[in-house]
């Protein structure tokens, strides 16, 4: 048997949750909680296999009882159910380990299908959900433009964001003048920007130059 807790604070879903996976031979409705802080007490008390938690709950929302299930109820597997697929919601409820996120408007049987798949070990998200968690994987993963600057083109944006010119530049850094417009070009292009007031204030704003 999966035992399940059901964590919504609307009593008619909780209610339409429970009567729906109790005809499910394999799962067993052990319990409900009407809000975040009612989950976690009862998820210590029951040790359910898998929750069910709802995201916008009164007075413990969903995220930080996933933060507070990790040490109250480790075992458990938590299956999010919700009607929102914002990245405010959706982002830090992954990383705060939930292993499933749904939404409200999933047919019954995927939802059990999404309980046995979560008690079994995997993980299993919205498709919708799963391409956003993807993006931010792929973003969070880029370097940041700066880091991509030689050591030598860090010196010229710096020396940009003073106001100094490819002449004067290329005197401090004992250069030609055709070696600097080239590291310029470079730096442009690798920070995104089109001219040299946009990479001054990147600098600035990065803080490769102190603020005047």
């Amino acid at each position: 048997m999966i035992r399940v807790l059901i964590a919504d604070d609307h009593a008619v879903v909780r209610r339409g949750l429970r009567t729906f996976l109790e005809l499910q031979d394999e799962i067993e409705v052990v319990g409900e909680a009407e809000d975040g802080g009612q989950a976690l007490t009862e998820a210590e008390r029951l040790d359910p296999d898998v929750i069910l938690l709802d995201l916008v709950m009164p007075r413990v929302d969903g995220i930080a009882a996933l933060h507070g299930l990790r040490e109250r109820s480790p075992r458990s597997r938590v299956i999010v159910l919700t009607t929102f697929l914002d990245d405010d919601k959706l982002l830090p409820a992954v990383r705060a380990g939930a292993a499933g996120y749904l939404l409200k408007d999933v047919e019954p049987k995927e939802l059990v299908g999404a309980i046995r798949t979560v008690h079994s070990g995997e993980a299993l998200l919205h498709p919708a959900a799963a391409a956003r968690v993807m993006a931010e994987l792929v973003e969070s993963g880029r370097p940041r433009p700066a880091e991509l600057l030689t050591p030598r083109e860090n010196e010229v944006l710096a020396l940009i964001a003073r106001g100094r010119s490819n002449k004067v530049i290329a005197r401090e850094l004992g250069v030609s003048e055709k070696t600097v417009k080239t590291h310029v070009s470079n730096l442009l292009g690798k920070l995104g920007v089109t001219d040299r007031t946009q990479a001054a204030l990147y600098a600035v704003r990065e803080g490769l130059v102190p603020r005047t």
